[in-house]
């Protein structure tokens, strides 16, 4: 079957989108990878000289401080306590412990990331993948880079209408360029059709009606705003003070290199005058880096200029540090700025509120686009939609760096106040950072405990406890009897 009009022209204006990208994503990637190229006006450091580039690489510092403190937990339904266990399992099933840190931070650096969502329909050895443990009812998820994958946004509902992913189907290389084969897969609201490109012409090899009515990916933006709605990188507001400094730390090593040992000269001496012991004349440079230099001629005179003084290119860098310091919240620590006293704990916290508070709306934004993914997992599982999962949670991980010793005293307040708690048992133990899997567990063996002493379980039943190991008043032995 031969694509539609409307899909050719979709494909084709997709296509188009993702190949003018190309050059900026690239840009920001060598960025990330500390391997850009800075642009030099050529009179402080030749262009002859360009091998003492050094590069800092704070984008990278940047962006990893926020991505380390991005955790997903598991997802609550309405009216659940803990996380729900059937997405957990397609969570896990699919890598998105790991997956997950790589569409944050791929969000974080191009400004956007996607994830597309299918039926995971093929057979534990179908796929021929070596994954024989993946249950083939299970929602295929994956994570994609924005270097293959663009989508268009609806102007009325702000959602994808249309996406492509563009690839080959091996690696790109100088040897095997020519034997790859360029794929692409177009999702549309009610289809996705797969495609390779045969005589510089895309030719339908497949598609899947699905007919869920939206398209199956999501996007995870950064920094979106409402006119510009597919993001920004995040590194964008410190790449110009890292060519700053990059320029600077380069100039700072070619003075090193000139200026490592003083400069010396010598008046009234000829070539013949530098010989070795068997009167040999020396090179020029073994006879400037000699360590005593004895002349023959009296009236030659010997000296040496003062050492260049470096400290200014240090100092020019620490102002570029702070720089950055103020515009990303970064600690100044993180810079490589360090003081002779340790923070306290205190201290830390406070230094890290801005980072802190960052990543809470950084956890914001990325739950919403997991959550949309968890709810085209749930169409595929229920094949129907579920009106309910319009009020799913993500439960993140508490991006803070507390004390265990200060988080521990608070949550044991706010739970053991009289009459009842201000929190529940189990929202103490998500304050105090135990997974998912750890309260559950541990509500096992709360259960346990209570089927092997009955009569405690009927005293927090007298007192006004409940079976979730809430505390409940002092009850006396006559009461419980």
């Amino acid at each position: 079957m031969a694509l539609s009009e409307d899909e050719a022209e979709t494909l084709a204006r997709l296509e188009y989108q993702l190949v003018r990208q190309q050059r900026k994503l690239w840009t920001l990637d060598a960025y990330y990878n500390g391997e850009q190229r800075v642009e030099q006006l050529g009179l402080a450091v030749p262009p002859e000289l360009r091998q003492f580039l050094t590069v800092v690489n704070w984008p990278a510092t940047y962006v990893d401080a926020i991505e380390e403190r991005l955790d997903v937990e598991g997802f609550r339904l309405p009216g659940q306590d803990g996380a729900d266990a059937d997405l957990w399992r397609v969570w896990q099933e699919n890598d998105l412990d790991e997956e997950s840190q790589l569409a944050h931070l791929d969000s974080l650096v191009f400004g956007r990331s996607y994830v597309t969502v299918g039926a995971g329909d093929a057979g534990p050895d179908e796929d021929d993948d070596g994954d024989e443990d993946r249950d083939p009812a299970t929602p295929l998820v994956t994570v994609e880079s924005p270097r293959e994958v663009t989508a268009e946004l609806s102007p009325r509902t702000r959602r994808v209408a249309a996406a492509v992913k563009v690839y080959r189907d091996s690696p790109i290389g100088p040897a095997r360029r020519a034997e790859s084969i360029q794929l692409a897969t177009l999702y549309l609201p009610d289809v996705t059709v797969w495609l390779e490109r045969r005589n510089a012409r895309w030719v339908e090899v497949d598609r899947d009606d699905h007919g869920m009515g939206v398209v199956p990916v999501v996007p995870m933006v950064n920094r979106s705003r409402v006119a510009r709605r597919h993001g920004r990188s995040e590194m964008e507001r410190v790449i110009p003070l890292t060519d700053a400094a990059a320029r600077a730390l380069t100039n700072a090593q070619l003075a090193t290199e000139i200026m490592a040992i003083p400069q010396r000269y010598v008046l009234g001496a000829s070539k013949g005058d530098f010989v070795d012991k068997d009167g040999k004349q020396l090179p020029a440079w073994e006879a400037y880096f000699g360590a005593i230099w004895a002349l023959l001629n009296p009236a030659a005179k010997v000296g040496q200029f003062d050492a260049a003084d470096l400290s200014n290119f240090k100092t020019i860098v620490d102002h570029y540090a702070s720089l950055v310091a103020g515009v990303t919240g970064l600690p100044m620590r993180y810079l490589g700025q360090s003081t002779t006293n340790p923070p306290s704990a205190e201290g830390i916290r406070a230094d890290e509120s801005r980072v802190i508070k960052l990543c809470e709306r950084v956890q914001r934004s990325r739950g919403g686009s997991w959550e949309r993914v968890m709810r085209l997992v749930r169409r595929i599982l229920d094949e129907d939609w579920n009106p309910d999962l319009a009020s799913l949670e993500t439960i993140w991980r508490n991006p803070a760096t507390p004390t265990r010793a200060a988080e521990a005293d608070a949550a044991v307040k706010l739970f053991s106040t009289s009459p009842r708690p201000i929190v529940p048992l189990r929202q103490t133990r998500e304050s105090l950072g135990f997974s998912q899997v750890q309260i559950a567990r541990m509500e096992e063996e709360d259960e346990a405990e209570r089927r092997r002493d009955p009569v405690l379980d009927i005293a927090r039943g007298l007192a006004g406890g409940d079976a979730a190991g809430e505390p409940a008043a002092a009850v006396t032995g006559a009461d419980a009897a």
